[in-house]
């Protein structure tokens, strides 16, 4: 078989129907497409356990010898799905190598957003038989989580129009719709270098919720509301919109009166700033604006002249040992469950196996700090299979993505924050100031209780910029 490529990858995301497109090209003998062959937490298909001989710890150390074996493969052009949030690693070499085929599979995301809200309620992903199709029920729409699932679509579909600009390379791009025309499918196979066709698609996967929107959702009123602040017209052309910074906007928290916004950083003293701004209009928390995008903070600026915008920043000790704590020890609700199974999993961090028992004091928590500070320089150097999360980013390269946008009137360090919010606040107005209260200490174990010159250490050789940028000192 002759062809320009030597594999391919077809970007996708969650229900944009990347089953059946993968089905139908391994209906053609020429093409082989093996699956989420880098999803961080597991390889190709959940219950699978390798692919051609590369097994999920070894594809982890080394995503690249994953797709040498796939191009060397013979009789077939291998592939893959990519999503967002695979392993970051290999998106570069694939986007950049003109030898590799790319495949924008793209659906109208207020579909895939409803189609992925009734999965997660169900459990069922695909289906093969409609006799074994389990009923959802109608969904319950959140505006401000489709907001986030639009955004995350657009930056992702803008990165990659982005990447094959400059690089001078074209992708072969398929709507959800086009998925049943087989003309389509043999002009793919045709796209990617193989001269078979098809008479007749694979059926033998189903679409599980073929009613309307109307018909899924309760509260369809409210996916007007949230449609009518985005440009409706081009939802199924993600790749023409404009790139939405993430997880900036919706982070912002707006005073309720005061003319103040807070941008925070991830792992920060966030509630105790909210409770702060809260009590400086006489409101509950739950009452603060936020959760926006820039429509939302193009508005509230214009009514807001005179505006003040903050952040704070933390120790990087304080801030790893907070992110830690409360995202990866912790079992309760906003911890991150599969990073946590993962981690335990493929990283080898000594982490409890469900919630926090008795067995685990404070040696096993010192233990296991240092094995998640391990993992986290890793994953900031770009060598791990799972996302840079705000939580653990640089410090340094939120306050960068902050100027994508706006920059903040003032940065303030969160051991400073007893002066410098006070004096803000009477700047923009207020004179009966309430004084922010400290965070508590982090639990189960305080830092102080495990913090020692080996920590303080393995921190600032993490997050070096932060140290040099904003000229911190050891933490105690």
């Amino acid at each position: 078989m002759q062809t320009r490529f030597d594999y391919f990858v077809v970007f996708a995301e969650m229900r944009t129907g990347s089953n059946f497109l993968e089905t139908n090209l391994n209906a053609f003998e020429g093409i082989s497409c093996y699956g989420e062959a880098f999803n961080p937490h597991f390889v190709g298909y959940p219950n699978r356990k390798d692919i051609l001989g590369v097994d999920l710890e070894t594809r982890t150390q080394d995503p690249f010898e994953l797709i040498k074996v796939i191009r060397k493969q013979d009789g077939a052009l291998g592939g893959f799905r990519y999503f967002h949030d695979h392993d970051p690693r290999i998106l570069e070499t694939c986007l950049t190598d003109p030898r590799c085929a790319k495949v924008v599979l793209t659906r109208n995301p207020i579909d895939s957003y409803v189609s992925l809200k009734i999965a997660r309620a169900t459990g069922q992903w695909k289906l093969t038989d409609v006799r074994r199709r389990k009923e959802a029920g109608k969904i319950h729409f959140d505006g401000d989580e489709f907001r986030r699932h639009v955004e995350k679509l657009q930056e992702f579909q803008v990165l990659l129009m982005n990447r094959l600009q400059t690089t001078g390379q074209t992708a072969f791009y398929v709507a959800y719709e086009d998925l049943q025309d087989v003309d389509v499918m043999n002009g793919l196979a045709r796209f990617l270098g193989v001269d078979e066709t098809l008479e007749a698609l694979d059926t033998s996967l189903k679409r599980q919720n073929p009613s309307p929107i109307s018909d899924k959702v309760a509260n369809f009123e409210d996916v007007s509301d949230a449609l009518s602040e985005l440009d409706r017209f081009n939802l199924t052309r993600t790749p023409n919109f404009e790139p939405r910074r993430s997880p900036a906007v919706p982070t912002y928290v707006m005073a309720a009166e005061a003319p103040l916004l807070f941008m925070p950083m991830r792992s920060g003293p966030e509630e105790e700033v909210k409770a702060w701004m809260a009590a400086l209009d006489g409101v509950s928390v739950e009452d603060l604006p936020t959760k926006g995008n820039q429509k939302d903070l193009r508005i509230w600026k214009r009514k807001h002249k005179g505006h003040r915008s903050f952040t704070v920043l933390r120790h990087p000790v304080a801030r790893a040992h907070a992110a830690f704590s409360e995202r990866v020890l912790s079992v309760e609700e906003g911890s991150f469950a599969a990073i946590r199974k993962t981690l335990r999993k493929l990283y080898k961090v000594p982490l409890p196996d469900g919630g926090i028992g008795e067995g685990y004091d404070l040696e096993a928590h010192r233990e296991a700090f240092l094995a998640y500070l391990a993992f986290v320089k890793a994953n900031l150097a770009g060598q791990t299979s799972i996302r840079i999360d705000g939580h653990w980013a640089t410090q340094s390269a939120t306050l960068k993505g902050f100027g994508d946008l706006c920059l903040p009137d003032i940065v303030v360090r969160e051991e400073d924050m007893g002066s410098y919010l006070p004096a803000l606040a009477m700047q923009a107005g207020h004179m009966d100031v309430p004084d922010p209260e400290e965070a508590p200490a982090d639990t189960p174990f305080a830092l102080e209780d495990v913090y020692d010159d080996e920590i303080e250490a393995l921190v600032n050789d993490i997050y070096q910029r932060d140290y040099l940028n904003f000229g911190f000192r050891r933490w105690c």
